[in-house]
């Protein structure tokens, strides 16, 4: 990305990535670091300039356009003192517009929230020729698996219209607590989002508040005191597979947030140090070329040899 500089004006020729964002969006990626209020501010008195001319930021830029940045003083991003390291995490599938990467457990996709950077932040500084690299979607932190991030906006802005029409189909390994009942498959409970008074954001079934959402369960395996479960996501709402397991009675085995404390306690001393829920599989059209991607993630190591000290019913 072109260096901005503090002492002197730069000119920027917006590529295809930057074409149809309005000017406040693209600004806002553009100058990390910077208040928006001084963004908005730089837009207003006229210092910003698209092909020599006075705009809003209601604007939208297209291929070719230039612009002219007045000097700025770019705020390093607060990240408690702490440097972002770069990181390169296991690739999965990547082509000039996507990579999907298997993210592990523990690591959040993005900082903010008390996490000083995430997946994203450690990708830009690990890739720091790359011009595009945006999140298309999130995995919970301790959620571990297939994590699609776009190289182009023309990519992020179809994937993002695939998600909202629930066109990928997302598939994950769920370790349940308890025995899974075999009738109960098409789980379509409304789940609403809210915040507790200590401000920690969680979601609960709700019929009056919540919005649709739907997941498919089947039983993949059977053990004395946990059933593992292939979750199939028709609806992508925040924490649904725990939340939709948790309201029927058998939630994640170490799940901090919705499961059974005391069993997680416990199983921590067996070796389960994590929740158990992983982004094993992805099918859906190339966002460019339409061609059927197949993606799997195998489950981790921890996981699998937590499985194998289970004994089966």
């Amino acid at each position: 990305m072109t260096d901005i500089r503090k002492d002197s004006v730069t000119f920027i020729t917006v590529d295809e990535n930057g074409a149809d964002q309005r000017l406040d969006n693209y600004l806002t990626r553009l100058l990390k670091g910077v208040p928006k209020s001084h963004i908005y501010r730089i837009i207003r008195s006229g210092e910003i300039r698209v092909n020599k001319g006075r705009v809003d930021a209601m604007q939208r830029l297209q291929q070719g356009d230039e612009l002219r940045i007045p000097p700025i003083r770019l705020a390093a991003k607060a990240t408690d003192g702490q440097v972002v390291p770069g990181a390169n995490f296991p690739i999965v599938y990547e082509d000039e517009a996507l990579l999907v990467i298997n993210k592990p457990a523990g690591v959040a996709v993005h900082g903010g929230s008390g996490v000083s950077f995430g997946v994203i932040e450690q990708l830009r500084k690990a890739r720091p020729d790359a011009r595009y690299l945006e999140l298309v979607h999130r995995l919970d932190r301790e959620t571990s698996g297939l994590l699609m991030i776009a190289k182009k906006r023309s990519a992020l802005v179809k994937l993002h219209e695939m998600i909202r029409n629930d066109v990928p189909q997302k598939r994950y390994f769920a370790l349940a607590l308890g025995q899974w009942p075999d009738k109960i498959r098409h789980v379509k409970l409304p789940l609403h989002r809210f915040h507790t008074p200590s401000g920690e954001r969680m979601v609960r079934v709700d019929e009056s508040l919540g919005i649709y959402a739907h997941t498919i369960f089947t039983v993949q395996q059977r053990y004395r005191d946990f059933t593992l479960l292939e979750a199939l996501l028709r609806t992508g709402r925040t924490h649904q597979i725990r939340v939709h397991m948790q309201a029927n009675g058998c939630p994640i085995a170490g799940d901090e947030k919705y499961g059974d404390f005391s069993a997680n306690r416990e199983l921590q001393r067996h070796g389960l140090k994590r929740m158990f829920l992983h982004a094993a599989n992805l099918v859906l059209p190339h966002p460019l070329t339409g061609e059927e991607l197949q993606l799997q993630a195998p489950l981790p190591p921890e996981l699998t040899r937590f499985l194998d000290t289970l004994p089966q019913s």
